[in-house]
């Protein structure tokens, strides 16, 4: 794909905002069919531990992995899509097309706690691509903010790396068990759910 040196429109750039909007409602709802009308059928899909996938049948059995497979940590999720750059490209077969960055967040509420909390939050860098009047994902790569590596910083880092998780040590047994103080938990995610979100293996930073 190449860079243009045209602008958008402030039609396209709505449209491909709704897009946005329309993926949110879709996968946050398990709206298999308004899912897949986001994609274009050769399209790309590349969401952390699940890998790259392409097609939309490939696409739709990662979502059903998400909706159904692991449906407690999915459960109650609001995407929230925000701050796009967007770039105007061409694709190799001369489509119009367009590069689209934004940050993202991921609201979510338990059901169990009946509490909201942030589940994540990171960046997005994406290709849509406008077939017959209509914008769709090309490319929608997800880059969780996991670790240190995968904040894509420009500037120096004094920071240290991120240590690699480590499980937690095996119980007591009951003879010797103690209950332990609770530990802080400024997240205000529930325990389960903080520490399946630290098993998610972290993305290199873009």
């Amino acid at each position: 794909m190449t860079e243009s040196a045209r602008k958008l429109s402030v039609e396209d750039r709505l449209d491909i905002q709704e897009l946005f909007a329309k993926y949110a409602w879709a996968i946050d709802l398990a709206d298999a069919a308004l899912a897949v009308e986001c994609f274009a059928e050769d399209g790309f899909f590349d969401h952390l531990w699940q890998g790259r996938v392409q097609g939309h049948a490939a696409i739709l059995k990662n979502l059903e992995e998400l909706w159904y497979d692991r449906q407690h940590w999915w459960f109650g999720r609001q995407h929230i899509f925000n701050t796009f750059l967007m770039s105007p490209m061409a694709t190799e077969s001369g489509d119009e097309a367009a590069r689209v960055k934004s940050w993202f967040q991921i609201l979510q509420f338990n059901t169990e706690y009946r509490t909201n909390f942030v589940f994540g939050i990171g960046t997005r860098d994406d290709v849509c691509v406008k077939r017959d009047g209509v914008w769709r994902f090309l490319q929608l790569y997800v880059n969780a903010w996991t670790s240190v590596e995968a904040v894509p910083w420009r500037g120096r880092l004094d920071l240290p790396p991120s240590r690699p998780f480590r499980p937690s040590p095996p119980q007591p047994s009951s003879q010797s068990w103690a209950p332990s103080a609770p530990q802080p938990n400024p997240s205000g995610a529930p325990p389960e759910l903080t520490r399946e979100l630290s098993r998610v293996p972290p993305r290199a930073a873009e």
